[in-house]
């Protein structure tokens, strides 16, 4: 725990807490981090308390960091092989040194990005009573609004918000979604997806591999659409906005408004990412580590509180729908020289040791051969 004052110290040592009754309370009220905002909270809750070590982990970056993550120009990748080329070169850098990188002129239009981060900000905005109606814990429905996916399995809650719509291989009807929001998810949604088809296009060439080869495994299949909201904290030094982990997909397409708190770990320092209009950052995820046999990168990033807010980002992560589905190493990409450093394992498998080993630390090392 970060102890700034006496009280907390005290706190600290008070073995009357009830921590369980806390999460409940505050998991019943329906109205997230957004309705502690609402009623005026001034301190943060004891349960959003977050381990000295999460916060201070690595270096923090500086404000003029000699790192900053690759931003890729995808101007003309459609007409000119020699520029597509030279994108794929600068892809399959940022792939195997960073596992994180920004692309501008993608395709989607600025107007189109503006109205989903405004999408989100409605959502989360309203009435805390038409919130309530979307705010639930049960993994089959397609549209669920919640604060903290693992509320009551990790040792600290985040200070954040979440709309979930599982937007692919069976996306919900359109009157299951918000309405505040309904138009802007499902054309964003249409056109993520189709630029996440021509990424997966990339970056299959990047490893040298017939253009359609990761699209044809059933990568881009899968699609969740996660609406993140992080209100303005007023102790952003007890608690974050997620802890460091990796994402648990072959890619992960975020789009994140200009306030900043995005970080990723390069060289055991955390390093910004700092907001660009119109770009959007992407990730490699631990299963297209897995896929490449670590010639990409699923590396560890954490989002930061702030007194400033709210912040909002929208995650578009891409796997597999079918759990039963086993993955290995690509076998194009094995030799002698480079032989599997993985075992093969179920999407099943996979996820269930991930959400058992609590977030922080990768899940992949459990399958290396």
């Amino acid at each position: 725990m970060v102890v700034t004052s006496t009280d907390e110290l005290e706190a600290g040592a008070d073995s009357s807490y009830d921590r369980i009754s806390e999460l409940k309370a505050f998991d019943d009220s329906k109205a997230g981090v957004q309705g502690l905002v609402e009623n005026g909270v001034t301190k943060v809750p004891r349960m959003f308390y977050c381990e000295h070590s999460n916060l201070s982990d690595g270096s923090t970056s500086e404000p003029n960091s000699k790192f900053s993550i690759p931003t890729i120009d995808l101007t003309g990748i459609h007409d000119d092989p020699i520029l597509r080329d030279d994108v794929v070169g600068k892809l399959r850098y940022a792939c195997e040194k960073w596992g994180f990188f920004q692309v501008i002129n993608h395709g989607i239009t600025s107007d189109v990005l503006d109205e989903m981060v405004k999408g989100t900000g409605r959502f989360h905005q309203q009435d805390a009573k038409v919130r309530k109606e979307y705010y639930n814990r049960d993994p089959s429905r397609k549209v669920v609004y919640v604060s903290n996916y693992s509320l009551y399995h990790e040792p600290a809650a985040y200070w954040r918000d979440t709309l979930g719509c599982v937007m692919a291989p069976h996306p919900p009807e359109a009157e299951e979604l918000p309405a505040v929001c309904r138009d802007i998810v499902v054309e964003y949604s249409k056109r993520v997806k189709a630029f996440a088809s021509m990424l997966f296009e990339l970056l299959s060439e990047a490893l040298g591999l017939n253009r359609f080869h990761l699209e044809e495994m059933g990568c881009a299949e899968g699609f969740l659409l996660l609406c993140h909201y992080y209100p303005a904290c007023p102790e952003p030094e007890l608690t974050m906005g997620n802890s460091k982990h990796t994402d648990n997909d072959f890619i992960t397409i975020l789009l994140q408004d200009q306030i900043g708190g995005l970080q990723v770990l390069h060289d055991n320092q955390w390093v910004d990412v700092t907001p660009i209009h119109g770009a959007l950052v992407i990730n490699i995820g631990d299963l297209l580590q897995l896929l490449t046999n670590d010639k990409f990168i699923s590396v560890q990033h954490r989002v930061l509180t702030k007194q400033i807010g709210p912040r909002i980002s929208v995650a578009s992560l891409f796997r597999t729908d079918d759990e039963s589905l086993v993955y290995g190493p690509i076998k194009e990409l094995l030799s002698e020289e480079s032989p599997p450093l993985y075992r093969d394992v179920s999407l099943k498998e996979y996820l269930t040791y991930y959400y058992a080993k609590g977030i922080g630390t990768s899940a992949l090392s459990h399958f290396r051969l």
